[in-house]
């Protein structure tokens, strides 16, 4: 009984990451967001990813605390924003600042290292 009782709470914890991702990429906002002068973050997710949700909170929380940043994720399997981005794997955090790619890692989850590789793009 305790062993289905975990495995419930994996699955909805699970579950619970995965309604949390959604698409707010478009070429037209990041674009608009570039003409602006501001910096750019984007992450890529993939479906029951949890480094994924991860680093999507961290970087919801730096779209609060940072001036002029703007925050855009993406599912990886989107091939059309992949394929522009040059992306390939989940987790990928891109920064752009001045219409350039300035960072980019994959995995990073670290809340410090995010931080750190906005901060050193303002």
């Amino acid at each position: 009984m305790k062993k289905f009782i975990i495995l419930i709470f994996c699955i909805f914890a699970m579950s619970a990451n995965a309604l949390e991702k959604k698409t707010t990429f478009s070429i037209e906002l990041f674009d608009k967001a570039q003409s602006e002068g501001k910096v750019v973050v984007v992450s890529s997710w993939i479906k029951y990813c949890s480094s994924c949700a991860s680093q999507m909170k961290v970087l919801d929380l730096a779209k609060s605390e940072f001036n002029n940043i703007e925050y855009f994720t993406f599912e990886v399997s989107d091939k059309e924003i992949s394929k522009l981005l040059n992306v390939q794997y989940q987790t990928t955090l891109l920064i752009f600042k001045d219409n350039k790619e300035v960072y980019r890692s994959i995995g990073e989850t670290s809340r410090d290292a995010i931080y750190k590789a906005i901060e050193s793009s303002i």
